[in-house]
């Protein structure tokens, strides 16, 4: 089952601002469960086993709970019995073992057997959820003292941070308002990664790391993002960690995807393009191949929730875009709301809408082959004209399997008026296409091509044409008689027709008459009618061969054309 629209964008974010994304039909596999849950706590993946964990991390409920376990085809294979509703979880570093939060206790569950195999008292009996990481092969989680839903999302609450020790728990000694998120890894087994989120808009929230190789946990590096008028603060939804360590990743509903350097929390020198405009930043995940991050948004419409990609930021792939919106999809990807299989083939991605919550199995591309343009671009007509349709011709080559549906060819316009997009062309089996435009400025107007890539495909460089677009042309069309008299006077019938724009209206012809004697005069001009037609009447005062010129001088779309008739004047 195919649960959403796939687009392909630009992997450059300077060409972003130009591009609208393009639907392509050949998505990968999406598998989606209906997940029987109201609210949405964490997700974790057993790579082990094969298993996605989820629980549903209710605020204000009692009684018995479960965690929902799914095999990575998407299909329910079980669950794990907990007394209390569960919230947060987390995996042991060699997979064994799975922690599980629940209200007045951390669980611990035998990956293999799926049973219970001990638990850790909390210091409070609470409903307002936890997080929990694994790190320096110690267990640790959140604490909001607080019981009762409506208290849980305070910006003022004390958030605690807690470790496991056996079957009791220890303050660690770092506390903040708010609520607190954590963040593990396998890139830095003894880095733990804290950041803070719901402290309110006016709150500077701060991320930091810590190291936890010890007895007791010693901070590494912190950031707060605000500027000095208060500008920027982070708005945190999720934290990610590279597989190898060296960059931290954080979803920032008020900013997007912030990718830093783990060493020190600074801006990593090159950043992931901007999310859809308009989507708010939601989740983050990097694949443990260390091949794909993964980027979830909250978007309306047809706009991108969920964007797939090489995760250094300087690879030039495009990024596989999907836009959640149906009833059967989820509209949007929750915070914390992904994860991968450790070989990135496949992404778990859970989404929600009004109605419910979803789990998507994603399979990205197993590989993806080079795009190029061949040969020249040639235009036609050679000469383009202001107004008149203008088709540039060209060849692209893919490599690897043809696609399941024609590709396109994008295009943009750049002239004295600035940068247009152009319609997009269908590319033919034989790799040809033909983008039409109809140009509207004068002068000359440099056209750039783009292939954006699709499932299987990398982008192909661009390539530019320029042409000279000319004024369109005219044409002045005479009816004459071969003889007329000098008492009945000449009657001269024509018509004015012009290629491109309509001429303007209110046009005068210019009307000249040279007699035998070689004695040019201007005569009263022509009006043009709405139909291009128009008539011309004189009296000649000499006989013989006499010549009438008639010209249109051309306006700022249309060049100037004439025309002669000439008519025998008798007695």
């Amino acid at each position: 089952m195919t649960g959403a629209a796939l687009a392909v964008v630009l992997g450059s974010a300077g060409l972003v601002a130009v591009t609208t994304p393009a639907a392509y039909a050949a998505t990968p596999s999406d598998e989606v469960a209906k997940l029987p849950i109201t609210s949405f706590g964490a997700m974790v993946v057993d790579d082990t086993n094969e298993r996605v964990y989820v629980t549903d991390g209710s605020k204000g409920g009692s009684g018995a709970s479960s965690v929902l376990v799914y095999n990575f085809q998407g299909q329910r294979v079980g669950s794990l019995a907990t007394d209390q509703p569960a919230s947060g979880m987390a995996l042991s570093a060699d997979g064994a073992t799975l922690h599980v939060s629940q209200s007045d206790r951390i669980l611990a569950f035998d990956t293999a057997t799926q049973t219970r195999t001990g638990a850790a008292y909390t210091p409070y009996n609470v409903t307002c959820g936890r997080e929990v990481a694994v790190a320096g092969g110690k267990t640790w989680f959140t604490e909001t003292p607080y019981s009762g839903s409506m208290y849980c999302d305070r910006p003022d609450n004390q958030a605690l941070l807690y470790g496991v020790s056996g079957t009791a728990s220890f303050n660690a000694g770092w506390n903040s308002e708010g609520r607190l998120k954590l963040e593990s890894g396998p890139g830095a087994p003894d880095r733990l990664v804290m950041g803070q989120a719901g402290a309110g808009n006016a709150a500077n929230a701060f991320l930091a790391t810590f190291d936890a190789s010890g007895a007791n946990l010693v901070r590494g590096p912190q950031r707060r993002f605000a500027d000095a008028e208060g500008k920027g603060a982070l708005d945190l939804k999720d934290i990610g960690q590279s597989a190898d360590g060296k960059r931290i990743a954080v979803a920032d509903a008020a900013y997007g995807t912030r990718l830093l350097d783990a060493s020190d929390l600074s801006d990593a020198p090159v950043g992931y393009q901007p999310l859809a405009e308009g989507a708010k930043a939601s989740a983050v995940a990097f694949s443990g191949d260390g091949k794909y991050v993964a980027r979830g948004a909250e978007a309306s419409g047809s706009a991108s929730d969920l964007l797939i990609q090489p995760a250094d930021p300087a690879d030039g792939t495009t990024p596989i875009e999907f836009a959640f919106e149906g009833e059967l999809d989820g509209s949007r990807v929750v915070p914390q709301g992904l994860g991968w299989a450790k070989d990135g083939s496949r992404l778990f991605a859970v989404t929600a809408d009004g109605y419910g919550h979803w789990l998507h199995v994603i399979k990205p591309p197993a590989a993806q082959y080079d795009s190029r343009f061949t040969g020249t671009l040639s235009t036609t007509p050679s000469k383009p004209v202001v107004g008149e349709p203008l088709g540039i011709r060209g060849k692209l080559e893919l490599d690897g399997p043809a696609p399941a549906e024609a590709v396109k060819v994008e295009a943009v316009r750049k002239d004295a008026e600035g940068t247009t997009e152009v319609a997009s062309a269908k590319v033919a089996a034989d790799g040809s296409f033909t983008v039409l435009d109809v140009p509207d400025r004068l002068g000359e107007a440099t056209y750039t091509l783009r292939f954006l890539g699709d499932v299987t495909h990398r982008p192909a460089e661009d390539v530019t044409v320029t042409v000279d677009v000319a004024k369109a042309p005219t044409t002045v069309e005479l009816t004459a008689p071969a003889e007329a008299t000098r008492a009945g006077g000449v009657d001269i019938t024509g018509k004015l027709t012009g290629q491109g724009r309509a001429l303007p209206s209110g046009i005068a012809l210019k009307v000249t008459r040279t007699d035998r004697l070689g004695t040019t005069g201007e005569l009263t001009s022509a009006s043009v009618a709405a139909d291009g037609t128009f008539r011309i009447r004189d009296l000649p005062n000499k006989k013989g061969k006499t010549v009438y010129a008639v010209s249109y001088e051309g306006d700022d779309l249309h060049g100037g054309s004439s025309a002669q008739a000439t008519v025998k004047i008798t007695g």
